[in-house]
């Protein structure tokens, strides 16, 4: 046996044992939660009773689910635009040698360090209408609809006024997450090519439009690549701060499929809700890696 093969050798056994585990507790477990969510399992007691895909065909026909979904476009679509451009204004500004810069990123990163729950916490105390700065914002508030965050269950082409609480928190939190890949990226671009567009008379929100946003597209995928992921899952922050609230206005899929399966025992129901939640974040996740990989093996 040659050098390469016993080294391919050695390099497999070690892996082995995380092959086995992944397969078991990753691939094994969305296998079952499939089988489950083709069956009629309803109950404390498991019943494996194929019914195909009445449980997938009765979630599109039911109103709260269809509401969920249309949360998380909302919820995906806006939280990305704010992190992304917050996150880019950010990086930017502290791309150009201002004084204290270090104390501007730790800042700013600091909401990283900190997890859904406990964001979720902050935010609904501060949203709080006896104690938080609803208090202070009056009139204001009440017309926009923002910081009656919990109390609003109106809505407006699918678009419930309660999320754009749940949209400042997530934002609050990921911003600095966004700019820390966005100022990687600044700092990667040549001076001595800003600075020859500037000679030749270029402006800087020209300098901006036609030089920085095309080298940093591949920043910008990442990011909403990683974003768009965490948003459709979401769950923590959700539950922290307002549950599924007033006529399912904060509601989610994620918070209904916990509300299905851990309360109401409909095992096959939470199955289908969480094989949906599988399907769309591997239709963001899954094209991002393919491309990802052909590009590294050209």
């Amino acid at each position: 046996m040659t050098r390469t093969k016993k080294d391919l050798r050695k390099a497999f056994l070690l892996v082995l044992p995380s092959l086995l585990l992944m397969a078991f507790f990753v691939y094994g477990f969305i296998g079952w939660s499939l089988r489950t969510s083709l069956s009629a399992w309803r109950g404390i007691r498991p019943d494996y009773t194929f019914v195909g895909l009445r449980n997938y065909v009765n979630l599109f026909l039911s109103d709260r689910f269809i509401n969920d979904l249309w949360n998380t476009f909302y919820f995906t679509i806006f939280f990305i635009v704010v992190t992304v451009v917050l996150g880019f204004i950010l990086a930017f500004l502290i791309n150009r040698n201002v004084r204290g810069e270090s104390v501007f990123r730790t800042i700013y990163l600091f909401p990283m360090a900190l997890s859904f729950i406990v964001t979720g916490v902050i935010w609904r105390w501060l949203l709080n209408p006896t104690y938080g700065i609803n208090t202070f914002l009056g009139l204001i508030s009440e017309k926009l609809g923002a910081f009656g965050w919990y109390t609003v269950p109106t809505q407006t082409l699918g678009f419930h006024p309660a999320l754009i609480a749940l949209i400042l928190a997530a934002s609050w939190q990921f911003t600095g997450y966004t700019m820390a890949m966005y100022l990687a990226g600044l700092r990667g671009i040549g001076e001595e090519l800003i600075e020859s567009a500037r000679m030749d008379g270029a402006r800087e929100t020209t300098i901006i439009r036609k030089i920085i946003l095309p080298l940093l597209r591949p920043i910008t995928l990442s990011a909403v690549i990683v974003l768009g992921h965490i948003s459709l899952k979401i769950f923590d922050l959700v539950y922290a701060m307002s549950g599924s609230g007033p006529a399912f206005a904060t509601d989610f899929p994620g918070i209904f499929m916990f509300e299905t399966t851990f309360r109401g025992n409909r095992y096959a129901q939470g199955a289908a809700i969480s094989m949906i939640m599988l399907l769309m974040v591997a239709i963001v996740v899954v094209p991002y890696l393919v491309s990802t990989f052909r590009e590294e093996t050209k």
